[in-house]
């Protein structure tokens, strides 16, 4: 028996993690694959360095974090404006 992971679901999880909405962890969990698979594939994805899918993944999670703390501040500010106001 066979535990080759059909190409179609390879690119799909690369998929995901080009999203950068979830960990590499998570999506490998989710999937039931070794983590260590998963950071394979991506390695062997990438070409002279310019495809780093790690480095996108991480810096839309991060990009998605900081607008929500920005819309948080905001909020903040703006209901501190309102309380002062009446």
């Amino acid at each position: 028996m066979s535990n080759a992971i059909p190409n179609e679901i390879k690119q799909q999880i690369l998929e995901r993690v080009r999203e950068g909405k979830s960990t590499v962890v998570e999506i490998a969990k989710q999937h039931g694959i070794n983590v260590n698979t998963v950071y394979t594939w991506i390695s062997k994805s990438m070409h002279g360095g310019n495809n780093n899918l790690l480095a996108i993944s991480k810096l839309k999670r991060e990009n998605a974090y900081l607008k929500q703390l920005l819309g948080q501040l905001m909020l903040d500010i703006e209901r501190g404006k309102k309380d002062r106001h009446g």
